[in-house]
């Protein structure tokens, strides 16, 4: 989809370069315009901002020095470099105004000598690829943002329930390392939520900038909400993880419905995402999210130690998290929490009665 985009912004940026501006061989308005499409999603209106930064800046620092040093291969070198600095002290390490000041730098340094008045055509044909770019994103060809936020969302959702299946085999097998291997890669998930944070800046982007896309506002809001919460859930899993290989390694008792609880849990994670991304309602993910929080009660009921509490408690509060991810306010949340594992521990004292 990009490769559509920036291709097509491309040849409308060279036509109106070529047609309406009358440039033979317009070079400025395709590049700026393909420099916007490509630029991070999310970032494409203030890469466009930068562009046109930069462009002035490098026209400002070379008009000023080229008056008084003239042409030439150290003139080149040294005017390029001043308008990088000056880039630099101004705009910080911004790539795209760094970038858009050095090229302009050393496109008139170098063409100066024989083509005079190339300030103003660079000036109008930045402007023109870069609102040529934001309108092919925004009117053209819009992204889907759902389809951007799932794309990325994807391998948070697998690996988190992967790896509490992990953790409900270790403790299922008394495997304190392999619990410890989850509890790793449960914490190297940075760089995947880090994605995620790009596609929702992507996203809320497409919604603000494109007509077409503007219904699916509430849609983004929700899994910006979401988003927030399934970060807590994954913490709250290494906190799961860490106090199992607690447990196992000193050898604390294991019922049998602790790690069925983890692998409920797990379930919950993956109905979650399936039933966020069918639109429809979320109340299989609210049943299993219930059924694990009742085999949680039930293996505090059967006798656990300290560490086996801990996991307890680190379920009860991802799973509180994971039902506000449905939908549920935080009291409603807590009180299904509270009352699933109640039920839980009431129906092991009723079978002891």
């Amino acid at each position: 989809m990009i490769s559509v985009q920036a291709g097509l912004a491309a040849a409308l940026a060279w036509s109106i370069g070529h047609d309406l501006l009358g440039n033979p061989a317009p070079i400025f308005a395709p590049s700026a315009a393909v420099g916007t499409i490509v630029a991070s999603l999310g970032q494409r209106a203030h890469r466009t901002v930068e562009l046109l930064l930069g462009v002035g800046l490098g026209i400002a620092t070379t008009d000023f020095l080229l008056s008084f040093l003239g042409t030439g291969f150290w003139q080149t070198g040294f005017i390029v470099g001043c308008a990088i600095l000056a880039t630099l002290v101004l705009f910080g390490r911004s790539g795209a105004a760094v970038g858009q000041a050095g090229g302009t730098a050393v496109l008139l340094a170098a063409l100066a000598p024989a083509q005079k008045d190339l300030e103003w055509p660079r000036i109008v044909e930045a402007m023109v690829g870069g609102v040529v770019g934001i309108v092919v994103v925004a009117l053209l060809v819009p992204l889907n943002p759902m389809r951007i936020l799932d794309r990325d969302a994807a391998p948070i959702f697998h690996c988190l329930a992967r790896q509490l299946r992990e953790v409900s085999a270790a403790l299922t097998t008394s495997d304190q390392q392999r619990a410890v291997r989850a509890l790793d890669a449960l914490r190297g998930m940075g760089p995947d939520l880090d994605r995620m944070h790009q596609a929702l800046s992507g996203a809320e982007e497409v919604v603000s900038l494109a007509p077409a896309r503007w219904l699916r506002r509430q849609d983004v809001e929700r899994f910006a909400r979401a988003s927030q919460l399934l970060e807590r859930v994954i913490e709250h899993s290494r906190g799961v993880a860490r106090r199992s290989a607690m447990a196992l390694q000193y050898n604390e008792p294991i019922p049998p419905d602790l790690p069925a609880s983890v692998g409920q849990l797990a379930d919950a994670v993956d109905l979650l995402r399936r039933e966020h991304r069918a639109g429809r309602p979320t109340e299989r993910t609210r049943h299993t999210v219930r059924a694990a929080l009742h085999q949680a009660g039930r293996a505090r009921a059967q006798g656990v130690d300290e560490f086996g509490d801990a996991v307890v408690t680190q379920l009860r509060t991802a799973a509180s998290d994971l039902l506000r991810a449905t939908g549920y306010d935080p009291t409603t949340a807590n009180d299904e929490v509270r009352k699933a594992v109640q039920d839980g521990e009431n129906s092991v004292h009723a079978g002891d009665d």
